[in-house]
């Protein structure tokens, strides 16, 4: 039986699982990816994929790391793989290493310190591009991008065999077309995302916009969160298909932030954006 009741959403031909409330749990699958962004409490839907890529060290984001790295060994999984801003490290490094105590198991697993400008790969073609954002010291967002390998024009008229002669005489005969999946903003301040073209132009974007009503920017700017004022200058400068939001607070209703989304954005700019947390992405056990 799944532990936790996550949300769904399907975009063309990927899968979301998640559950995103501030200050209570967020975690955000994508199976086809074989990446998770945060862990939250580790939901069992999520141990089997193989990266974990934690933004940040808060509580409500990586409270479920030991859980997820110990019952991959429990199940006969390889160790899981958890990619954490560089500062981090050391102290996931006690923390597994007091829980193995705890538990009288030694907890295996593959520690990653990344800092902005990194890039990791996690399959053949799928690499991620780790860039900073502004919640915490070390935080990070998460970028994963396809990469595929196109002929040069000069040589498209040739045959297969020419081809391979060519690559024997060690001629690059193509080059690396890169093209964003999506894109984990995670915890974060505003910040003009726009600037890093493979944000601006991923299929997907994942983010926070935790506040809604006017009287909270105040909350917003104290926990280094974004408000709606800042998300909507935001999403006008990218050019993304799909919004999914995440971290809603719980100080505003759903249907009080479905209108305020429509108000601040538009009918036709809603059309894109999905609030994670709608009962309509609800998936029932």
């Amino acid at each position: 039986m799944a532990s936790h009741n996550l949300a769904h959403v399907v975009i063309d031909d990927l899968d979301v699982f998640g559950y995103s409330v501030a200050g209570e749990e967020t975690v955000v699958a994508m199976p086809q990816l074989d990446v998770c962004f945060d862990v939250g409490r580790a939901p069992d839907q999520m141990i089997s994929i193989n990266h974990v890529l934690l933004t940040h060290g808060h509580m409500d984001h990586a409270a479920g790391i030991a859980y997820y790295l110990s019952h991959r060994k429990f199940s006969g999984q390889r160790p899981g793989t958890v990619l954490a801003p560089q500062n981090l490290i050391g102290h996931i490094r006690k923390i597994l290493s007091a829980w193995g105590r705890l538990d009288g198991n030694e907890i295996p697993a593959k520690l990653v310190g990344v800092k902005p400008g990194d890039e990791y790969q996690v399959k053949p073609n799928l690499f991620v591009k780790v860039f900073p954002t502004k919640h915490s010291r070390g935080s990070v967002g998460y970028t994963v991008i396809e990469r595929r390998m196109k002929l040069k024009p000069e040589y498209t008229n040739l045959t297969g065999q020419q081809l391979v002669e060519l690559k024997g005489k060690g001629v690059t005969i193509d080059y690396p077309l890169e093209f964003p999946i999506v894109t984990y903003l995670g915890d974060t301040q505003y910040v003009d995302f726009s600037q890093l073209d493979y944000i601006a132009k991923s299929r997907i974007l994942i983010a926070e916009c935790t506040f809604f009503e006017d009287e909270h920017s105040g909350r917003a700017d104290a926990g280094r969160h974004m408000h709606i004022d800042e998300f909507t200058d935001l999403v006008g400068k990218l050019q993304n298909e799909h919004i999914i939001i995440t971290h809603l607070t719980q100080r505003t209703s759903m249907a009080e932030i479905r209108r305020i989304l429509k108000q601040k954005i538009g009918k036709e700019g809603c059309g894109k954006i999905t609030l994670l947390m709608d009962s309509r992405n609800r998936h029932r056990r």
